[in-house]
């Protein structure tokens, strides 16, 4: 089986990394557009059409018109924005999200792709809401540092020539970042998280940590429950990995490896009283266009795990 696919945005950094993983593969047929073009409308309209799926690599309002655009063509979306991830309709693109949800993806015509903050914090989280280990209606707090490449080609560009000297950033200080939304809404929590968003002088890579302390609310599962809990959830997943953390470290490189797996730890106290939950990922690996091209080889009806860096 074959497919051929268009990436409108294919010049920003998300649409980049998704075609260099079809690059090789004789399974995918890209369609592409000349530089000269890329932005015609008549022109990306004409390659959806030719397409069997169309991956969008736009901001928010320019996905909404590209969805728009796409209408009646038959071509299936998968968007790696924010614009639709929580929208009736569209089927949410994390195939470990729950059971049945790789079926799912797999007869969808629209795939929102997660969040990178979001897939680790939803893969830490949901599970554990809906084993009852975590409740529903506890405030939980947030705490991610992401390789600063996640914040597209303005933020590299700051990063490595306008401004290099920066060693730490810490955005979106009025609490409502825009992943919000899907954290709350896919880990079927009552309350938004208390979300601190930072950016770190590496091009790559991504920890999520949910905090939480026993003390606070005595339906806190122990530490131990919820490593077996995200254990059973995760068996066999070829891409997310479970262990209970032990060493006194985890590390960030600046020179990160790319990767499309995801690791998620859970680290307790010694009286059991404090639990850390992590998730280790790469923002532009599970965290998008590994996710992206993921989804893409469930829908096409591909192994899924072809063309990825595990």
């Amino acid at each position: 089986m074959s497919a051929r696919v268009f990436i409108d945005g294919g010049a920003g950094t998300t649409g980049l990394e998704i075609a260099a993983r079809l690059a090789s593969r004789s399974d995918i047929t890209l369609i592409t557009i000349d530089d000269a073009h890329r932005k015609d409308t008549a022109a990306r309209r004409d390659a959806m059409a030719a397409s069997d799926v169309t991956i969008l690599c736009l901001p928010d309002d320019a996905a909404r018109e590209a969805v728009a655009l796409a209408d009646g063509l038959g071509t299936r979306i998968i968007d790696a924005s924010s614009a639709h991830r929580t929208l009736p309709g569209w089927t949410y693109g994390f195939a470990e999200w729950r059971a049945g949800q790789r079926d799912a993806i797999a007869t969808a015509t629209r795939v929102s792709n997660p969040g990178c903050y979001a897939t680790g914090f939803i893969a830490l989280v949901s599970p554990l809401v809906a084993a009852g280990l975590i409740p529903a209606d506890l405030p939980l707090y947030c705490h991610a540092v992401s390789g600063y490449s996640g914040g597209g080609k303005a933020l590299i560009g700051r990063m490595e020539q306008d401004e290099p000297d920066i060693a730490w950033r810490g955005y979106a200080m009025g609490l409502a970042h825009k992943h919000l939304a899907e954290m709350q809404a896919h880990s079927a929590i009552s309350h938004p998280p208390h979300f601190s968003p930072q950016v770190i002088p590496a091009f790559r890579g991504m920890a999520v940590h949910v905090p939480l302390h026993r003390a606070a609310d005595p339906r806190i599962a122990d530490g131990g429950a919820m490593l077996a809990a995200l254990g059973a959830h995760y068996a066999g997943s070829p891409m997310v990995q479970v262990a209970e953390l032990l060493p006194e470290e985890l590390l960030l490189r600046r020179a990160e490896a790319l990767s499309d797996a995801m690791r998620l730890y859970v680290a307790r106290s010694e009286d059991g009283q404090l639990v850390q939950l992590v998730a280790m990922l790469d923002n532009l690996g599970k965290g998008a266009g590994g996710a992206c091209v993921q989804n893409l080889n469930i829908m096409c009806g591909l192994p899924e795990t072809v063309g990825l860096m595990l």
